[in-house]
């Protein structure tokens, strides 16, 4: 039973990554809590799919189509779908109608199915169309930079964006953190000490909560198959 998952990091700035996967023996996964939206299509029996994926709050069990292979783009964190607001999208996601092996359609118009080499082409086509759209000062709060408005406005707009609050994020992604350096061999102390957790049953709640795995499922890389690329060509 394994996910093999290949990512790469985008030179784009409406582009977090890029990546493919593919399921072979996989029915069921751990599905990670994560704060961006994103673009994936897939090819299982034939048939071809695309789909918007949206934020994800916590750790769930999802279902894995059987031998499928997978293309995805994770978009920055701060950029929108025009047609799909970000907090319509939390927790779920919409099938896109109309897929075919070389084209899909999104907010009205078919465009061609990218493989994972030319991604960011079809991300440049979808900004230019005003059809992937950001709000700047979300990129610029979360690159450290101090805004001119209130916090309260920024966290409308944060919410807005994204569909999560700040504090939202920024603990889903220190959880998504965490579980790459266990996965990489550090301790669960090296951890609490490295991401500044409380101490280390705080870090077991956050992993449990936005992971689904303990320190030591990590660490051992027990638990099955998981949405997650841990820095290793197979998680299984």
């Amino acid at each position: 039973m394994e996910l093999r998952f290949e990512t790469r990091q985008s030179d784009s700035p409406w582009v977090d990554s890029v990546w493919t996967c593919t399921s072979e023996q996989v029915t069921t996964m751990t599905s990670v809590a994560g704060v961006r939206w994103g673009l994936v299509f897939w090819d299982q029996d034939g048939r071809s799919y695309a789909a918007v994926t949206g934020p994800e709050t916590r750790a769930s069990t999802a279902p894995v189509p059987e031998g499928a292979a997978f293309t995805g783009i994770e978009f920055a964190v701060g950029t929108s779908l025009r047609a799909l607001p970000a907090p319509e999208l939390v927790d779920g996601g919409v099938e896109l109608p109309d897929t075919t092996r070389r084209t899909f359609r999104l907010d009205g118009t078919r465009w061609q199915t990218p493989e994972a080499d030319d991604a960011e082409a079809l991300v440049e086509r979808l900004v230019r169309a005003g059809i992937v759209v950001r709000d700047p000062l979300v990129a610029e709060v979360l690159r450290g930079h101090e805004p001119t408005v209130s916090a309260r406005t920024v966290e409308r707009r944060f919410r807005a964006a994204t569909g999560l609050t700040r504090g939202a994020v920024r603990q889903i992604e220190r959880a998504r953190t965490a579980a790459e350096l266990l996965a990489a061999g550090d301790t669960a102390a090296d951890v609490v000490a490295k991401l500044d957790y409380f101490d280390e049953p705080h870090l077991a709640r956050a992993l449990r909560a936005y992971v689904g795995r303990t320190a030591g499922d990590l660490r051992d890389g027990r638990g099955g198959a998981i949405a997650l690329d841990l820095g290793q060509r197979v998680t299984s």
